[in-house]
């Protein structure tokens, strides 16, 4: 098992025409992600390493039969990209673009309510499963099939904590974004990760900002039954610093890392105050 994507994950490539696109269409697919075909308005007809290319999702859901999306377009497109997604019922779209608006990003998740699409992002690197399939960016090299499940804010420490759980393997890992509207959270995936038989721990990468990571040890301390560790970053950020991305700034007084390994460990989440720690503490949860 696994949560979000699987074997029969059918991806399309909004923005395949695009380098990135391209470039990310390719490496999903050596990595045996079904990627069934790809979208660029305007250029339904072409082919892009081997994969057709179509004007619209909903063309491409209809000719292909695909069940999810990945968006590599400008920001400004991003939002109109992922209502498409959501019109068509697609089970899942992650957005890759950086710099979607806040109050777009709001309407969006609006209307997705009642809806059957799962948002992933925006602003975030994507989501594996070890063996099944990939859809984001992440190099696929760091990953191997296992038991961890990891949810991250931060994307180079998603790739960084699937190192650091090598000797136990992943069972999915999903980059969630660091944006102030997200349509996936830290409960999302903590209640699929709960749920999920193959996952046997789960490690949890925050970041200073916001109160996201207090409520998600709320959740764990409420209804998680498996090991979970945490992991702050931004330790040593002083109030006031934005560290990376428009959710990591402490303001207020609120956000800050003492606040957040605080609320772990109340949860009885087992907090690492640096990476290769994951390991050892694995060790000792498993």
């Amino acid at each position: 098992m696994s949560i979000i994507v699987d074997k029969n994950t059918r991806l399309i490539v909004q923005g395949i025409t695009g380098r990135d696109g391209a470039f990310h269409a390719k490496a999903m697919k050596e990595y045996g992600t079904q990627v069934v075909g790809g979208v660029t308005p305007g250029k339904g007809g072409q082919t892009v390493e081997g994969l057709p290319v179509f004007d619209s999702v909903e063309d491409a859901v209809r000719k292909t039969a695909a069940n999810a999306s990945i968006i590599f377009v400008p920001a400004s497109f991003a939002t109109d990209a992922m209502y498409e997604c959501i019109a068509s019922g697609l089970d899942l779209v992650v957005c890759i673009s950086e710099g979607v608006p806040t109050m777009d990003m709001v309407k969006v998740l609006d209307y997705a309510k009642g809806a059957k699409t799962r948002i992933l992002g925006p602003n975030c690197p994507g989501v594996i499963s070890p063996g099944k399939a990939k859809v984001g960016i992440m190099p696929a090299a760091s990953f191997k099939p296992g038991c961890v499940g990891v949810v991250s804010r931060s994307g180079t420490l998603t790739y960084e904590m699937a190192a650091q759980t090598a000797e136990f393997g992943q069972s999915t890992v999903v980059g969630i974004g660091g944006d102030p509207v997200i349509g996936t959270n830290f409960i999302d995936c903590l209640r699929m990760f709960n749920d999920d038989l193959e996952t046997k721990a789960i490690v949890v990468v925050g970041e200073i900002g916001g109160t996201d990571e207090e409520k998600a040890a709320e959740f764990v301390r409420q209804h998680v039954k498996k090991p979970v560790l945490g992991f702050i970053a931004g330790q040593t950020a002083p109030p006031g610093k934005r560290m990376g991305h428009a959710g990591a700034i402490i303001s207020g007084g609120s956000g800050t890392a003492p606040e957040k390994i605080k609320a772990f460990e109340a949860a009885g989440i087992t907090v690492v105050h640096e990476p290769q720690e994951i390991g050892p503490k694995l060790k000792e949860r498993l």
